[in-house]
């Protein structure tokens, strides 16, 4: 009985779990994490485009 109890307690763990990630977007042509670098003139570019949900 221990090893079917071993057996399900490594089934239940998903692949990659506990591991972080972080968004990366393409923006104005360029791949970033977030705008905090972006001058003004950028992050208007960004708030003005449409966004597609």
């Amino acid at each position: 009985m221990k090893e079917e109890k071993n057996v399900k307690e490594t089934s239940k763990k998903m692949v990659g779990e506990g591991v972080g990630f972080e968004r990366i977007r393409r923006i104005t042509g360029y791949l970033v994490g977030t705008v905090d670098r972006f001058n003004n003139a950028k992050r208007a570019e960004v708030e003005d485009r449409v966004k597609h949900s």
